[in-house]
């Protein structure tokens, strides 16, 4: 753990900057969220270079060495107590208000996905790595590179105030959300596992994500079950090679995997009650063959499941290995079906911190700009954060107001786009969601004493 001094204000000078801002006013001072917002403006060009600069240099996941160099150099400027190496490459940032207050947490994802950007941006990503033993593109396609740049620059405006700041806010820069290389560890799930939550015991965490399928400027959340549960699956078909103009001379596993997608399907659309909660079924990638003319001995194929309870998942588990045994012995084939450990819970919501929340996003955003939203198959690991803390995870819209968020890319696509002027609204949302709950906390503390 590193350590540094901030540079503050004399004690006179700031004492004369707080009676002519009283006398500006009327005798009330300036509230803590309104210096924040005013710190988050000045702000805004440098939280807009380093989610460019971070959009062309991304990272995959378990690998984000550069922009955990850039967040932990950053809080240590800031004259946080920082802590590096957490679940691999994440790193923690601890800033403690001169006053009295409960302990939260804020939460960022720093890393991207193995996508070919295809945008026309000028910071576009041109990087390319390895990933899954195949040269492929690097992109931030589900707006990472936007979360982290926010967080930092809430740490910069909090630590502005910090003299005036109620409580500890803890700074999570978390890798590895999109899932940890195969073989490996990461994310959420470790940082908890390696004691984030216990050593700091925040009292409530907080979170956000960008999210194409809403106007610039929206907000989306949801009490309860937000986000589902995500499972990966990996199949191998194994059948019999042979040259591809004597298929009766083999067992052909293209053939037979095929069949298995097809069949696949039927278990949401015929054998899941989907009135009762939504869930999927998804195949994400076949990898087999090699050559025009030659059935090959196996086929890969892999994928996963959403689900938003318990049985369900299990039901549709259950299911999908019965097909795919028995299609391939149907066919003189053989499969394995293995579900990859580590699976995302579904994200919950805390109702009671919802609705203490609602209000602060209402003030932020406009209320006719903050909406409920239904159910969202998409996953993210918070689920582990939630699970162990309330918590609060919501949706920030960045699609340009005069395009159609039910027909732009979504997250993931590589051409996923953000429109920088929703930054600022997540910016704002996330401090002022901080500062309400530790100003309301000690609010509670002191009537009930």
């Amino acid at each position: 753990m590193q350590r540094s001094k901030i540079k503050t204000h004399s004690g006179k000078a700031l004492c004369v900057s707080l009676m002519a801002l009283a006398t500006l006013t009327g005798g009330a001072a300036e509230s803590l969220n309104d210096q924040v917002d005013q710190a988050l403006t000045a702000l805004q060009p440098k939280i807009i270079d380093w989610r460019r600069d971070l959009h062309r240099n991304p990272e995959l996941s378990n690998r984000e060495f550069r922009t955990s160099k850039i967040v932990a150099d950053h809080l240590q400027a800031l004259g946080m107590e920082v802590e590096t190496g957490i679940a691999k490459t994440g790193v923690i940032g601890v800033l403690r208000g001169a006053q009295p207050g409960p302990t939260i947490a804020l939460r960022a994802d720093m890393d991207g996905l193995p996508v070919t950007e295809q945008t026309d941006v000028p910071f576009r990503s041109r990087v390319t790595t390895t990933f899954r033993n195949e040269t492929v593109g690097v992109m931030h396609a589900c707006g990472h590179d936007v979360h982290t740049s926010v967080l930092m620059g809430v740490a910069e405006a909090l630590s502005q105030v910090k003299e005036k700041l109620p409580g500890t806010v803890v700074f999570m820069f978390q890798p590895a959300e999109e899932g940890a290389p195969v073989g490996e560890e990461g994310g959420a799930s470790l940082m908890v596992k390696e004691g984030v939550l216990e050593r700091h015991k925040p009292e409530a965490i907080f979170g956000l994500h960008v999210f194409a399928n809403m106007p610039t400027g929206m907000i989306g959340y949801r009490g309860g079950p937000l986000m589902a549960a995500s499972d990966s699956y990996r199949i191998v078909v194994r059948g019999r090679q042979t040259h591809g103009a004597r298929p009766w001379g083999g067992i052909d596993p293209i053939v037979v995997s095929a069949q298995i997608v097809n069949a696949l399907q039927t278990i949401v659309s015929r054998q899941t009650d989907i009135t009762a909660n939504p869930a999927v079924v998804t195949v994400g990638a076949i990898k087999g063959g090699i050559r025009h003319n030659i059935v090959p001995d196996e086929v890969e194929l892999i994928g996963t499941v959403r689900t938003f309870e318990t049985l369900q998942r299990a039901d549709i588990l259950k299911s999908m290995e019965r097909i795919v045994l028995n299609i391939a012995e149907a066919n003189g084939a053989t499969a394995v079906f293995e579900v990859n450990p580590g699976n995302n819970p579904v994200v919950r919501n805390d109702p009671d911190l919802t609705r203490q929340v609602v209000p602060t996003l209402m003030r932020v955003a406009g209320e006719t700009n903050v909406r409920t939203v239904p159910l969202m198959t998409g996953a993210e690991d918070f689920a582990y954060y939630a699970e162990k803390v309330p918590s609060f995870f919501y949706f920030v819209g960045i699609t340009p107001r005069d395009q159609s968020p039910l027909t732009v890319a979504s997250n993931h696509s590589p051409l996923f786009y953000v429109d920088e002027a929703g930054i600022p609204v997540a910016a704002r949302s996330l401090a002022n969601v901080a500062i309400d709950y530790l100003q309301q906390g000690v609010a509670t503390e002191r009537g009930a004493q």
